[in-house]
């Protein structure tokens, strides 16, 4: 079996590394504060001038606490959106957040990365999977060949895809239903609530995909 993930440097110094720089980000902003207040056009003057008249060392010592735990906020997203990808001869695995997605080689007829997505197609070409990560393109593509799955160097189906558009006539109801509250989502930058909705509509046959803002989609055979 062959493992893909992110480095132990990262899957493990973010604890590290976003905490203090979220607390040292808050430290810097503490002591511009004065500074701030004398820049007019500068935004948000009501804040910095309240910081700027707070005593020490509780000013400084607050915008570490706060930074440190913006830092720590942050860690949890980015180690919510790591893909780990298993690869053996008889199955693929998918691990993101608490999600587990397990496909028997059966089921796997190719795999591709699109941008910063890993896809993984059916034997009737429907998406199985479409998972965004950080993933090394180079390294995905030899986990998968060495365990004998296919790998393609494009989608073949990129012609097919449409452009999503309120109550797409070719589209179910449900399908479009879907589509629009993930494009409320995606307004607000909930991805993980995008990618859910992204799931819930391949289960009904329907590829998703994203493009400068916009919805695509195709039909799967």
């Amino acid at each position: 079996m062959t493992t893909v993930q992110e480095s132990a440097a990262v899957r493990y110094g973010i604890w590290v590394a976003c905490p203090v720089a979220g607390a040292a980000a808050a430290w810097g902003l503490t002591l511009a504060a004065g500074w701030i207040t004398t820049l007019k056009w500068f935004p948000f003057q009501g804040i910095f001038e309240t910081v700027a008249g707070l005593p020490q060392p509780w000013v400084t010592l607050g915008a570490l606490v706060a930074g440190a735990v913006a830092g720590f906020v942050l860690a949890l997203v980015w180690a919510s959106e790591m893909l780990s990808v298993e690869v053996s001869a008889g199955r693929v695995t998918l691990r993101k957040d608490d999600k587990t997605f397990d496909f028997g080689r059966d089921q796997v007829e190719s795999a591709f990365a699109d941008g910063k997505q890993l896809v993984l197609l059916s034997p009737s070409g429907a998406e199985l999977a479409r998972e965004t990560s950080d993933l090394s393109r180079a390294r995905l593509e030899q986990a998968f060949t060495e365990q004998g799955y296919r790998w393609r160097h494009s989608d073949p189906f990129a012609t097919e895809f449409k452009m999503w558009v309120e109550h797409a006539p070719d589209l179910p109801a449900d399908v479009n239903a879907l589509f629009t509250a993930r494009r409320k989502a995606l307004s607000k930058y909930e991805h993980e609530e995008a990618a859910e909705l992204a799931r819930e509509i391949r289960k009904r046959g329907v590829a998703v995909r994203d493009e400068k803002k916009r919805q695509y989609y195709r039909c799967e055979r």
